[in-house]
């Protein structure tokens, strides 16, 4: 596989642009901000001003080969870490980049082991400014740059190329709705489509509109989403979590209600309520674990407003058999969440963000339920759905949906197991997802302690398109 043999500059109007926002985003972030967020202080903003801006950045890996991946968020983070796993383990450093908050506290965590070897170096993302990308690429000179999803920015995929360094898009998605943002700036998606090395797209309704938006058929690959082959490693409970977890008895229902966001605490909050009106389920408890920690305080005063019997993971306050709804206010912890529930209803789902990975609770065998907006998992759902380890709702209105299929599980916890069993078969067969992308990547990448498997013909889109 061969890098771009012309770099195709972004139009002069989008050069413009980042040139003229450029000062406005460095006043939003130094003087406006996320005033929630505890965690920023100013010695913190300082660090991620400085990273973002091409300033100052942290020592390199030690190690000789570097990767940059990009991660835009928690959910990225968590999709892209198996495959960073797998490339510290061969030998290669990675030098991770998020853009929000969430994602930068979820790599700390996720990535705590390698950051503290020096296997692993942590950033902000830098701007999509040409000084700005230069500056952070003659620091990191990486091998290669990896890039989750759908994150793209003009001026950094064109520097790569000129620098000639391979560009990926691991686990590409391209819904119909982003699809027709990007044809709306044709030229700018078009300077991107010439400079990227390799797209791998995890359906083919993707492929088919990356290679409508310019991108060429020998470029783009097609694998299963890299969602299938979550870490669940930290899913066991430890021997603190057993003392912490003591009075909860296998006898007593358990729902997690996972990733939630505004708009979808209060309908769970709602359905917890019914549900401890019925004498069979009186004793339900709900874990409930809010998916941005600003907002923990703003859950924890809406459990009081509904007078529920409560405790808080932040203040290490234990289950007792009176605990009605436990707030899980910490990172890093869902996949224990995961493990203990008879149910999950994974968040973002019930309103408009597109619905966060239900392959975390399937791998775990937990039986899931989703609202009706799930753009951004849509096959996973489907394919869940298909083996009846998946039940979907509505919206955030829809609190009879969500009462009717948490009480039919709960009720009938041999059904729950059974549906859980069936979600855990169907990740195990996906489980190749990572080695499969992986193997793709393995052209552009130089020759240290990695295998690069043979990729089959039929891998290529252009057979799809």
């Amino acid at each position: 596989m061969t890098l771009s043999a012309s770099p195709l500059p972004p139009p002069l109007y989008y050069r413009l642009l980042i040139k003229l926002l450029k000062p406005l985003y460095y006043f939003k972030i130094k003087y406006i901000g996320d005033k929630k967020d505890k965690s920023i202080s100013g010695h913190v903003l300082k660090d991620e001003l400085n990273q973002r801006f091409g300033k100052i950045y942290p020592a390199l890996p030690q190690r000789q080969q570097i990767i940059w991946c990009h991660a835009v968020s928690l959910g990225e983070t968590n999709t892209i870490a198996p495959m960073i796993d797998e490339l510290l383990t061969q030998g290669f450093g990675v030098w991770l980049t998020n853009t929000t908050h969430t994602g930068y506290a979820r790599s700390q965590i996720c990535f705590a082991h390698a950051i503290a070897d020096g296997q692993l170096v942590h950033s902000y993302v830098p701007v999509d400014a040409p000084q700005v990308i230069k500056s952070f690429l003659q620091h990191v000179q990486p091998c290669l740059a990896m890039f989750v999803e759908t994150e793209l920015w003009a001026n950094t995929l064109y520097i790569l190329a000129q620098q000639q360094i391979p560009s990926v898009l691991v686990n590409a998605r391209l819904s119909e709705k982003s699809w027709q943002n990007y044809q709306k700036i044709a030229a700018v998606s078009h300077s991107m489509m010439q400079n990227i090395s390799l797209i791998i797209a995890q359906d083919n309704e993707s492929a088919k509109r990356f290679r409508q938006l310019g991108a060429a058929s020998h470029k783009i690959r097609r694998a299963s989403s890299l969602k299938w082959s979550v870490n669940s490693v930290s899913s066991k409970l430890t021997q603190s979590d057993a003392l912490f977890t003591q009075n909860i008895t296998t006898k007593r229902p358990i729902w997690v209600a996972a990733s939630t966001h505004a708009g979808e605490e209060a309908a769970v909050l709602k359905v917890q309520q019914q549900l401890l009106n019925q004498p069979q389920l009186s004793h339900t408890l709900l874990v409930l674990v809010p998916r941005h920690p600003e907002r923990f305080d703003e859950v924890a005063e809406m459990i009081e407003a509904f007078d529920f019997q409560y405790a808080r993971r932040s203040q290490q306050q234990s289950i007792t058999e009176q605990t009605q709804v436990y707030l899980a206010d910490t990172m890093g912890e869902l996949m224990r969440w995961y493990q203990m529930a008879d149910v999950a209803f994974v968040g973002g789902s019930m309103v408009d963000i597109g619905g966060h990975n239900p392959v975390e609770p399937a791998s775990v065998a937990t039986p899931i339920i989703m609202g009706k907006y799930t753009q951004s998992c849509d096959q996973i759902v489907a394919q869940l759905q298909a083996v009846d380890a998946l039940q979907q709702v509505g919206d955030n209105e829809d609190i009879a949906g969500l009462y009717k299929s948490l009480e039919f599980w709960l009720n009938d916890k041999m059904l729950a197991k059974q549906a859980g069993q069936n979600g855990y078969q169907l990740v195990c067969q996906h489980q190749d997802a990572m080695d499969k992308q992986l193997a793709m990547i393995c052209p552009l990448l130089p020759s240290l302690n990695i295998s690069k498997p043979t990729l089959a013909t039929g891998d290529k889109t252009s057979d799809v398109l």
